[in-house]
């Protein structure tokens, strides 16, 4: 059998902190800690950077989970049995949405894969990019999706494209923006913006309209909860961004106002990421192309 404190090691990266790790493999929080603790001095290197915050994995620490989550799927496949059939589909798909804006884009498929495949289970957490990828650089997640400029800058993850969306500037009706006869970059940098990230793509774009120097900070809020954005924007002069097509409803139409300027914007390329430290599973290659199908025309 495989050292107890390999799993414990990777029970916290996945949980975050030694206390909830504690709890999912059944030790008190003092046994995991000292579990860990003897492997660290065995090792001669720190697994985990603590903080009050939780826990997180210093550079040997990522590289050794890699190694020891390898090392527990072998085991586990070894130990089903060679002539037991195992249901590679009877586990849990941990998926981060980054921006959390996008968690629409997984409703129909994860209906259709779990209709294909009743024994899975869905693990998703919705978060900031910069957290989706820190989650799937230590393996926290299985795969990550959003933008694919965001994951490509990384160069530790690979890409699959699945659809590109088309976004659109809106205000509330009456806004003065929608009195110019033509609108400039220049005239929408005068008013402030909420985005859900200023991170890639989003970022380069609107830091061109708000000015290179420090004060673009000033005039941009960062909101991933749609709700939020729309009363922001409906009792201010602020400028927000939104799916085209949901521009043109009914419903949306009661209330805002659409800017003409959708040239500004660049397709923003939607992608499912996967780290190249590790061979995607079955689960995850029908996660991938069930988004891919749900998904293949343009949003």
């Amino acid at each position: 059998m495989l050292d107890r404190r390999i799993s414990h090691v990777v029970a916290i990266a996945h949980a975050g902190s030694f206390t909830k790790a504690s709890q999912s493999v059944g030790i008190s929080q003092s046994g995991i800690t000292k579990s860990v603790a003897d492997l660290e001095e065995e090792l001669g290197f720190s697994l985990f950077h603590r903080t009050a915050r939780g826990a997180t994995l210093t550079e040997e620490g990522r590289e050794f989970v890699d190694r020891a989550e390898r090392l527990l799927d072998d085991a586990r496949t070894l130990l089903a049995g060679k002539h037991q059939t195992r249901d590679v589909f009877a586990q849990t798909l941990r998926i981060g949405v980054c921006p959390s804006s996008l968690d629409l884009l997984l409703v129909e498929p994860l209906a259709t894969l779990l209709h294909h495949h009743p024994s899975i289970r869905f693990d998703v957490v919705r978060s900031t990019f910069e957290h989706g990828a820190q989650l799937l650089r230590t393996g926290a997640i299985d795969v990550g999706v959003g933008f694919e400029e965001a994951f490509a800058e990384w160069g530790e993850f690979k890409c699959e494209h699945i659809t590109t969306m088309n976004l659109s500037f809106f205000v509330r009706k009456g806004h003065p923006i929608l009195a110019l006869p033509e609108i400039t970059s220049a005239d929408l940098g005068r008013y402030n913006l909420v985005l859900p990230s200023d991170s890639r793509p989003y970022g380069p774009v609107i830091r061109a309209m708000l000015g290179q120097d420090g004060d673009w900070r000033r005039r941009l809020h960062v909101i991933d909860y749609f709700p939020i954005v729309t009363r922001i924007v409906e009792t201010s002069d602020t400028i927000g961004l939104a799916r085209r097509g949901f521009t043109s409803t009914t419903d949306f139409l009661k209330t805002f106002a659409h800017v003409p300027a959708d040239h500004m914007l660049p397709q923003m390329r939607l992608c499912c990421a996967t780290s190249v430290r590790r061979e995607p599973g079955p689960a995850v290659r029908a996660f991938v192309q069930s988004v891919r199908e749900a998904h293949s025309l343009s949003l």
